[in-house]
């Protein structure tokens, strides 16, 4: 009765019940590492000008403009709207431009939201 099945199961229920008794699984939305830059701006012009996300945090001087990367930038974006609209049907698509991270993405005084 030690099966590797058996263990995996057991895990799985494990982490079932954690989800349930903490709550929601921590969950942020990033830009996919294997996307061209091109691609990560038409999603990212997208989420600030049509989506809702807010966009003011990568702007010159604020505390998500550097690294001035595409990438950057683009995981912000992707992550504010995603936390603003996951329960209202939005999501970490992005036209396959975005993942899901369990780790938080924030860096410096980039602090990236992580809404329940």
């Amino acid at each position: 009765m030690n099966s590797p099945m058996l263990k995996i199961s057991i895990a799985l229920f494990l982490l079932t019940l954690s989800i349930q008794a903490f709550g929601q699984f921590e969950e942020w939305c990033i830009a996919d590492e294997q996307t061209p830059d091109e691609e990560l701006r038409r999603a990212m012009n997208w989420a600030c000008e049509k989506g809702g996300a807010d966009c003011s945090k990568i702007q010159v001087n604020q505390p998500c403009y550097l690294p001035n990367t595409m990438r950057d930038h683009a995981s912000y974006v992707f992550n504010n709207y995603y936390q603003r609209y996951k329960h209202k049907g939005g999501s970490c698509y992005f036209n396959s431009a975005a993942i899901t991270t369990d780790l938080d993405p924030s860096h410096g005084s980039c602090k990236y939201e992580l809404l329940p």
